[in-house]
């Protein structure tokens, strides 16, 4: 069956992947967070329903997710470039530190079992919702960011569990800047370019060095599923802008709660499989 007897056969999975799109971009523009957190879990959930084995669902929504990060990010660093969001002085001196821990991450995922992934994912998915629970609109714990050896941490570390769990960075990046009594906006549009340094040498390594799993949902190279990539890209560079206007608009705070409440169900829900 070729990709678009794929698509012709499966219409409802063809809506699904538009819509994980659509709100992925949405959510990203809307309240900072990357689609990434949005796109893994859906994914994950989706390619089970086609007969794919948890484990292979997993390995295969991080590295798809992560696809689809690298031209949203290019999208949304314009964007905040235009408004001087983005700290390039941040960027250089985390850059490499950012592209170590990708390398290391994305390697691991060619070599790990999708449980693994799974585990990790549900962790930071949980702490994640917990910290738009009760951080958002709490005052910094520092006041400034640590030396340059706990930053060198900081940027490793971003980019070797960002790359794991197939997110952009945001996710992690923006909440422990603003821990540092960074600036929201700049962590905001400074996590997009770290998105990028996380998405494309990771969805790389990924294409090229992943061994498709024998289960892979039809469409994946490697350990990307192009059709899924086909699928949301667009609407989400499509629909990031429409979230950033409606920032503007609505109260973001009230938002995030709400989508934390959804994401600590997701979180939990994916550590339950793993044990259920």
């Amino acid at each position: 069956m070729n990709s678009i007897e794929f698509i012709t056969s499966n219409i409802s999975t063809f809506f699904a992947l538009v819509a994980t799109g659509i709100f992925a971009g949405i959510l990203a523009g809307l309240l900072g967070v990357g689609g990434g957190i949005v796109i893994v879990p859906v994914l994950f959930f989706l390619f089970q329903s086609f007969g794919v084995s948890p484990e292979s669902a997993m390995l295969v929504a991080t590295a798809t997710s992560l696809a689809t990060i690298v031209p949203t990010s290019i999208s949304s660093i314009r964007s905040h470039h235009l408004k001087d969001n983005v700290d390039f002085d941040l960027l250089k001196q985390w850059a490499g530190f950012i592209l170590i821990g990708v390398l290391a991450g994305s390697w691991l995922v060619t070599r790990v079992e999708g449980t693994v992934l799974t585990m990790l994912f549900g962790v930071i998915a949980t702490l994640s919702a917990l910290n738009m629970m009760f951080r958002t609109s709490k005052p910094a714990l520092f006041s400034q960011l640590p030396s340059k050896a706990g930053q060198t941490v900081m940027g490793i570390s971003i980019g070797f569990f960002s790359s794991m769990v197939g997110i952009g960075g945001g996710t992690i990046s923006v909440p422990l800047l603003t821990l540092y009594n960074y600036p929201a906006h700049k962590a905001v549009g400074t996590a997009a370019a770290i998105g990028l340094i996380i998405s494309l040498p990771g969805a790389l390594t990924m294409l090229v060095l992943g061994n498709t799993p024998a289960d892979a949902p039809v469409g994946t190279f490697g350990l990307v599923n192009i059709i899924g990539f086909i699928c949301i890209v667009p609407l989400t560079v499509l629909f990031a802008p429409v979230g950033a206007s409606l920032a503007a608009k609505l109260d973001a705070i009230k938002l995030k709660r709400v989508f934390a409440l959804v994401l600590l169900f997701t979180g939990l829900r994916m550590l339950a499989q793993l044990v259920l």
